[in-house]
Parts: structure tokens; sequence; C-alpha cells
């Protein structure tokens, strides 16, 4: 294998088949930076729950996954995938009004230029979903939210088009599903690349707590933040006195202590088991 990338969680090798092994590392970033301290099972949790995902959306979009016979060392945390031409935006779509759209809210009165009625506060469940672009930041740099208007600028009007939809719509079948099983999809990204016949292909990872926000159904409460299966343990700590670390400094975060590395790790397993219905071993 010829190792290609390390992104702040994945790790891209090339075959000699002409496919990629993307693997999904126990690394965990936040506020751009990728921590010190590893989260155990991260990585196969991630990779889990993609392959899960991925059956679920199978006659909404194709995806990029070939196999998951992958070599020795790399079992339950890799996948092997077509190698795509990737297009360069984060496709998000936001059902709920939290992060940074919530900030580009008050700021503006809108998200990604789209217009949302006033009152709206943190946790607010939008009229219906709407399709909030990014563009995609090199390592150590932070993703910007962007207009629909500036992505068909970027990629051309019809592309723009074709990922609103597909974003929208996977979104809305992964809202559904979970609310079935007691979780709601607060908001989630997604990558999409393009076969050389101009096919659109879902790629990267969909639908974990790495690229989305999961929230318990039963607690959802707006005007407040949300709890939530992902690594907003993490962020929390890491923004409290107890870490230490100014965020605003040039300083790398400290080391996670252990109770925040299991906490963490809990919420990832427990997302995987509510929603796949499976026991994650």
């Amino acid at each position: 294998m010829q190792h290609l990338y390390s992104g702040k969680v994945r790790d891209l090798y090339a075959l000699d088949d002409g496919h990629l092994l993307v693997v999904a590392s126990d690394r965990v970033s936040a506020y751009d930076h990728v921590l010190p301290t590893p989260i155990p099972d991260k990585g196969r949790v991630l990779t889990a729950l993609s392959l899960w995902w991925f059956e679920q959306l199978e006659d909404l979009v194709p995806n990029h996954l070939v196999s998951t016979d992958v070599p020795e060392g790399f079992a339950g945390r890799a996948m092997v995938c077509e190698r795509l031409d990737m297009v360069p935006v984060e496709c998000v779509a936001r059902g709920y009004l939290t992060g940074s759209g919530l900030a580009d809210y008050r700021a503006t009165g809108a998200v990604c230029g789209v217009a949302l009625p006033p009152g709206l506060v943190d946790g607010s469940r939008l009229e219906r979903p709407v399709f909030t672009p990014a563009t995609k930041a090199a390592l150590g740099e932070h993703d910007e939210n962007v207009s629909y208007a500036e992505v068909a600028a970027q990629v051309g009007e019809p592309l723009a088009a074709r990922l609103r939809a597909l974003t929208l719509a996977v979104y809305e079948r992964a809202e559904r599903v979970a609310r079935g099983r007691g979780l709601v999809v607060a908001d989630t990204k997604l990558e999409f690349g393009r076969r050389g016949d101009g096919t659109l292909v879902l790629g990267d990872e969909v639908l974990t707590p790495d690229s989305s926000r999961f929230w318990p159904a039963d607690q959802w409460q707006p005007g407040r933040s949300q709890p939530s299966f992902d690594k907003q343990y993490v962020r929390d700590w890491l923004t409290s006195p107890a870490s230490g670390w100014d965020r605003s400094s040039d300083e790398p975060p400290p080391p996670l202590p252990d109770e925040v590395v299991e906490r963490t790790r809990a919420r990832y397993v427990e997302a995987y088991e509510r929603l796949t219905g499976r026991r994650f071993t």
C-alpha cells in the first residue's frame, strides 16, 4: 500500500488494484486541533456505523464502498473504496438550529444566506431542513459556511442543485430512521465524489457522531445546549476551567483525562447501538 494522506481522523492508502483503503483511526479533533489522546474503538464505531447507513441509503444514492475485505491489522476500522473525483464542498443539512448555524443566525438572521424566521433559539426545529454548505478547509484550518450561490459559482448550477437535493434527501431519510429509534439528527455533513461517467457518489463517512449531531429525542428542549451522542463532551471539557486551556491561544489542547475518554467512548458506542439495534463488540 502507498500512504496518500492523513486527515484529522482518517488515513488513505492507494491499493495496487486502483482502489483506496480508507482507515478510520481513534484520533479525535476539536476546535481545529487533533487532540493528543485517542478515544478507544472510535474508528471501529465510525466504520461500522457508516457501513450500516450505506445500506439504509443505497436506494437514494450510490456510495463508494467496494469491500470490507481489508488487510490484516485494519479489520473493523477500514473500507476498500472507489477512487472518486471529490467535490470540494462540505454538504451540510440542518433540521435544527445550533452550532455555527446558530452563530450565523444570531448575526444575520440567516444561515448560509437562507433567511430564517425571527425568534429562533439554540435547538429550535426548523420548518423544513435547509442546505447550508461549507468550504473544505485544509488540516488545521476551519471550514467556512458559504451560500448556495457561492457553491453554484464554484461547481456550476446543475451540480450544485444535485448536491442540495441529495443532501436533503439523505438527511430526511436519516431523520426519520433515527427518530424511530429515539434520536434526533440535528444536522449532518456529507461528502460526494464523481465517477468517470459523472455519477455522484456518497463518499467518506456518513451519519456518524463525527459528522452529525445526534440528540436524545426525549430530552430535546429548545433554548439550551442539548445532550448529544458525539464529541461534545470533549469540547465541553476543553472549554471548561478544568482543562486550563485557552482556546484563543496558540497552545495546543492538553491531554484528555481518563473520565472524559471513557464517557466519550460510551457516547459513540451508545449512538451505534441505539441506531442499529446491534451490540457493539
